[in-house]
């Protein structure tokens, strides 16, 4: 049974309600540029930016920019010396070997021009996006340039160099008891997990590949630490896997999800790397059954972030997040794409919607069935506890107290904190 979540937009009730939703964009983000050859290109932010304004979406929603995150924010999780090296961090003069592999800053991590700045940006997005729903601005709050999972506190990770994830899950930690991560990038969501898988104040859920493959973590067998035990999900799955297989195990899995650890926000990674003809990915999901998981928890009508994250086939990363934004404010996009300046990446058809392929799907019904079994029963074992003690803070976040208070006492005297994020003119 699927519990509380419904279909937009034939149904009454919780998923039929208009949402208010703000989108975070900065202009500049489509000019910053991993490198020639690298797969990561920031230029699909603009590509789906551009979607989202011939397609009248932008009329729908407050559209703001982002403050970028400065040195204190990017602290609250990564460690100094790795910030400081960020900051520093510059392709005309790499004079330290050393940090650059301390650092895990190579060849899937390079340093570009202005990479210090394009973390700011993305992450003090994420962050903007959090203190709107903090301050219950919003109800959906959407950020497509973050959802960066792989960064760690101390070194870079998979295309990734500050998990804009975490910073933002412990920004709205500072108003809400319980937030629930879910992940359908097609890598494992270890960046996040790591960070919070000692407490029970968040719960990660991530629906991944898993066997020889980046990052190779995200075992079934991975439940948490501690208190956090069983607050860590992991879905592992394997090639070709389709709309029906994989809404199989979705739906029900995140209906438990919700109804035994009751959170108060939620925050959906939305990597693209999961849609069918990926470049770098193995799974074979439609742009619409990629939408159907930001619908899906959409109808459970809690405080909800949607966050970018992987893909790399960028025409279908510009499709997906658009059509997603169309799923987030309750709009059904018309198949056919408007003229636009990027129209020539749709070609030959011109449409929202293309083709999945004919490859295999490697997901039995049998293997569905066995991995559904064992998340639902790890899931019973926290009904047993409903008055659990919640943490003040994640217990490996290593926060130092001061520093929260500090941060308390300055977000009270500011007299401009609520124009932290700036509209886009």
């Amino acid at each position: 049974m699927d519990g509380g979540g419904n279909s937009l937009p034939s149904v009454a009730g919780a998923a039929a309600t208009k949402r208010r939703v703000c989108y975070f964009y900065d202009s500049e983000v489509g000019n910053y540029y991993y490198g020639q050859g690298h797969p990561m290109k920031p230029h699909r932010i603009r590509m789906t930016h551009a979607l989202l304004e011939r397609y009248g979406l932008l009329g729908g929603m407050r559209v703001l920019r982002p403050s970028p995150a400065d040195d204190r924010i990017l602290r609250r999780f990564h460690a100094d010396d790795y910030v400081s090296f960020l900051r520093s961090a510059n392709p005309e003069a790499l004079s330290d070997p050393g940090a650059l592999r301390r650092f895990n800053v190579c060849d899937d991590c390079p340093v570009f021009d202005r990479l210090y700045e394009f973390c700011q940006v993305y992450a003090g997005a994420s962050v903007g996006a959090a203190k709107e729903l903090n301050r219950g601005h919003a109800d959906i709050a959407i950020n497509w340039s973050g959802g960066l999972h792989h960064a760690k506190r101390c070194e870079a990770s998979g295309f990734c160099y500050v998990n804009d994830i975490v910073l933002a899950i412990l920004t709205l930690l500072e108003h809400h008891d319980r937030v629930l991560y879910v992940d359908i990038d097609i890598h494992h969501g270890d960046g996040v997990e790591e960070a919070f898988y000692t407490t029970d104040r968040v719960m990660t859920v991530s629906f991944h590949k898993f066997g020889d493959y980046f990052p190779g973590t995200g075992d079934i067998r991975d439940t948490g630490y501690g208190k956090g035990k069983y607050y860590a999900l992991n879905v592992p799955l394997d090639d070709g896997i389709d709309d029906e297989s994989y809404h199989y195990l979705f739906k029900p899995i995140m209906a438990k999800v919700m109804e035994v650890f009751r959170p108060d926000a939620v925050v959906l990674q939305c990597g693209a790397d999961s849609l069918s003809g990926d470049r770098l990915g193995c799974f074979n999901l439609s742009v619409r059954g990629h939408g159907e998981c930001v619908r899906y928890m959409r109808s459970f009508n809690v405080p909800l972030m949607l966050l970018g994250g992987g893909g790399y086939t960028i025409r279908n990363v510009a499709r997906c997040w658009c059509y997603e934004t169309g799923v987030a404010l309750g709009v059904e996009v018309e198949d056919k794409v408007p003229d636009h300046e990027y129209i020539g990446y749709f070609a030959p058809d011109y449409n929202i919607h293309v083709a999945t392929s004919n490859m295999e799907n490697k997901n039995s019904r049998k293997s569905l069935d066995d991995i559904k079994v064992k998340l639902l029963e790890n899931l019973s074992k926290l009904q047993h506890a409903p008055s659990v003690q919640f943490q003040e803070r994640p217990t490996d976040m290593d926060l130092e107290e001061e520093n929260e208070d500090q941060e308390d006492t300055n977000e009270k005297n500011d007299h401009n904190s609520d124009r932290d994020e700036r509209p886009e003119s």
